[in-house]
């Protein structure tokens, strides 16, 4: 364990981190690396060419102030995603849960293998790679979509639970997931259940058994629902979107990266209306859509400017460009074990509802849904196009739940379900949470996605943990 740095925020104690970790976990067990045993069981997985043998795996350490140097509980902060890397706040109010949190643990941050600091995934870094692999003689798609496998959720729990081993000498701990954090949850809960005293989650329990095309059957209707209940909020927005729309469709719109932007992109505005205050966001960034006059929608909409601050708002929203594993890794997130070509999911289930046509007016946004065309006109996610491809048509992922692991389970997990969730569908939640021993549930349609990063929803499952006596475990009582 190498400690990079300690220092102080606001209100907040950090220590900086960070271990080595394979790539390539298959075959390879925490415990026993953890001992300095390096022999892989069973067949050895051919190397990826042009790939690294280990990773980089950066993490941070908070403690309120007071206990900077208390032993205190650990509680591991599984991030959403897929590709976003740990929080780094600015106080303890800045993301709700830490200040609760920092009460009781000390919080562990984690940035995912490939995010943040922790041996970072870009188009740079898979172009360089597939340079790496045809020079080798290999197949650089092929390489490229082989390392992409390494960075789901199978190797990201073995990495926390050899984190776990090495850094903080064995000690369970809690984790708390948010979104794709829940994911990891139950992953986690499926392989090294021992490693954790108790769990929380946020909007992120999955369906199991996964399936991509269930998941966007049941999102797209909540996505169209929820671009009416937008125009119900801002009727005049109806006809605003629709004449930028219809100025993108006639052609000759650049965003300020130089990419196009198409009706479609103007679509994954929609992918923030799981959010609060997202329809307020969406009002204001229309309302100076138009450069001239006074932003009202010129009689002459085909023909007009769109503004420079629009083009920008639009780009900041859309690009993934710190996190390009998030559309990458999108729909391989339901990828367990052997499983029928997911072969763009959202697109099949786009196709069928022609109200998410581009053509189709008042305009209709899209979700947490990627698409082909992303590939081919994002720059940041160019270089990954072919290896889409590949993946998209692959049968084999590594195994991420056990089932009859997941219904014996006797670690207390306490998951909040967001009723109106637009990304994470309540039902599908609720199906898998009634075959998972010593979980329950707090359904609420109070809040949405991101109800984890107020005040309330920690607060409200830690409290509903400790009062039914499911924290003894993990704070040592």
């Amino acid at each position: 364990m190498a400690q990079l740095a300690s220092y102080y925020v606001p209100g907040l104690y950090v220590e900086d981190h960070a271990i080595d970790v394979p790539l390539d976990w298959r075959g390879l067990e925490p415990a026993l690396l953890a001992m300095g045993l390096t022999m892989r069981a069973g067949a050895f997985p051919d190397p990826i060419p042009g790939a690294p043998e280990s990773l980089r795996l950066f993490y941070r350490v908070l403690a309120a102030p007071e206990h900077a140097h208390d032993d205190l509980p650990l509680l591991v902060f599984l991030q959403g995603g897929p590709g976003g890397e740990g929080p780094r706040p600015t106080s303890p109010a800045a993301d709700g849960w830490i200040a609760e949190a920092i009460k009781h643990f000390r919080v562990v941050l984690p940035d995912q293998r490939g995010t943040g600091r922790s041996s970072r995934v870009s188009g740079r870094t898979i172009a360089e790679l597939g340079m790496r692999a045809q020079a080798a003689g290999a197949d650089p798609a092929r390489a490229q979509a082989d390392f992409l496998k390494r960075f789901l959720a199978p190797s990201i729990v073995r990495d926390f639970e050899y984190l776990r081993l090495t850094a903080f000498e064995g000690r369970p701990w809690v984790t708390l997931g948010q979104s794709y954090g829940g994911f990891l949850t139950l992953a986690y809960l499926s392989s090294y259940p021992t490693g954790i005293s108790a769990s929380f989650t946020a909007g992120g329990i999955p369906h199991v058994p996964a399936s991509a095309a269930e998941v966007y059957a049941r999102t797209f209707p909540r996505m169209a629902e929820k671009t009416r209940q937008y125009y119900a909020r801002y009727p005049e927005d109806a006809a605003r979107v629709a004449a930028v729309a219809d100025r993108v469709a006639a052609g000759d719109v650049a965003l300020p990266d130089g990419s196009p932007l198409t009706v479609a992109r103007l679509q994954l505005l929609g992918s923030d209306f799981g959010m609060k205050p997202s329809f307020e966001r969406m009002h204001w960034l229309f309302d100076h859509a138009f450069e001239d006059g006074c932003g009202d929608v010129p009689a002459d909409h085909l023909g007009a400017a769109l503004s420079d601050g629009f083009l920008m708002g639009v780009l900041d929203r859309t690009t993934t460009r710190a996190n390009p594993l998030y559309w990458t890794l999108q729909e391989f997130i339901y990828a367990d074990g052997t499983t029928p070509p997911i072969g763009w999911a959202a697109e099949r289930e786009r196709a069928g509802r022609p109200e998410f046509d581009v053509d189709a007016r008042p305009l209709t946004f899209t979700g947490e849904a990627c698409f082909p065309w992303m590939f081919a006109e994002m720059p940041e996610l160019k270089p990954f196009a072919r290896a889409m491809e590949l993946l998209m048509a692959d049968t084999e992922f590594d195994r991420v739940y056990d089932p009859v692991r997941l219904a014996a389970n006797e670690v207390p997990l306490e998951a909040a379900v967001y009723f109106d969730d637009m990304y994470v569908d309540a039902g599908l939640q609720l199906d898998t949470l009634s075959r998972v021993g010593a979980s329950h549930a707090w359904v609420t349609n109070e809040f949405e996605h991101d109800g984890l990063h107020g005040d309330t929803v920690f607060r409200h499952l830690f409290e509903e943990a400790l009062g039914r006596g499911a924290l003894a475990r993990a704070l040592g009582a």
